[in-house]
Parts: C-alpha cells; structure tokens; sequence
C-alpha cells in the first residue's frame, strides 16, 4: 500500500513512517500543509492518514476530501480532536482519535486499503455515515 502522512508534528509523522514502513506499506511522503500535500497527492496515494490542525491552520477537511474525491485515496482522519468531524467528511472513511497505538493504526490502514462493507472496522475506528 502506498501511504500518504499529512501530520505537521514531525515526531508523531515519523513514528506513523516508523509503523507503517515496519508493515510493508511505502510511505509516499509527509505533508505537514496544504502545499506539500499538493506537491504528494499525485504520488499515487492510496491510503491517506490526515489530521485537522496543520501547519497552515485547520486545512486537514479540505485535504482529506480532496485526497478521497479527487485523488481516489482512502481517507482515515487522525485527530487529537475528533468531536470537530461529527457530521463527517463526504468521501472519507472515518476518525481515528489521536494518541492511537501502533497497532490501531495498523489495523485502520489495513482496513481502509480493503475497503469491504463485509469487514467489521477496528474498534478504535469511528466511521462515518
């Protein structure tokens, strides 16, 4: 799986490379703002692990709705503050809360590069409707 970071706390993006290199998957890259992101998504993403608040501000929603809608990736958002994606996001898959152990975020990446309405989701894992 190919997997894109979008985390502007380097030590938190690291240990999110850390896992998911330990797992297999190629991390495409760490977008800590909008730009980077730009300058990634066309890496072939398919699984994105995104938070809200970035360097740029909260510009987390945009990307992960363009990620999902524009650029096919699955989206899992990985937040400190999930109760800001109540109503969801349009293309997304769900919210992972922040601080999520290693193997919750390897159990949501697997789960979101199957994309199976047969899977039950990680417990951890709040999907959206």
């Amino acid at each position: 799986m190919r997997v894109l970071i979008v985390e502007d706390e380097i030590l938190v993006a690291m240990e999110l490379e850390e896992t998911l290199s330990e797992l297999g998957h190629t991390v495409v890259g760490i977008a800590p703002d909008r730009r980077s992101f730009e300058a990634l998504a066309g890496e072939g993403v398919d699984v994105a692990l995104v938070d809200l608040n970035l360097r740029d501000g909260e510009t987390g929603v945009e990307i992960g709705r363009a990620l999902a809608q524009r650029h096919g990736a699955a989206v899992i958002f990985l937040t400190a503050n999930p109760g800001l994606l109540e109503d969801g996001v349009a293309g997304t898959i769900g919210v992972l809360p922040k601080p999520a152990s290693r193997h919750a975020v390897a159990a949501v990446v697997d789960y979101a590069a199957r994309r199976s309405p047969m899977l039950s989701p990680p417990g951890e894992l709040r999907l959206f409707a």
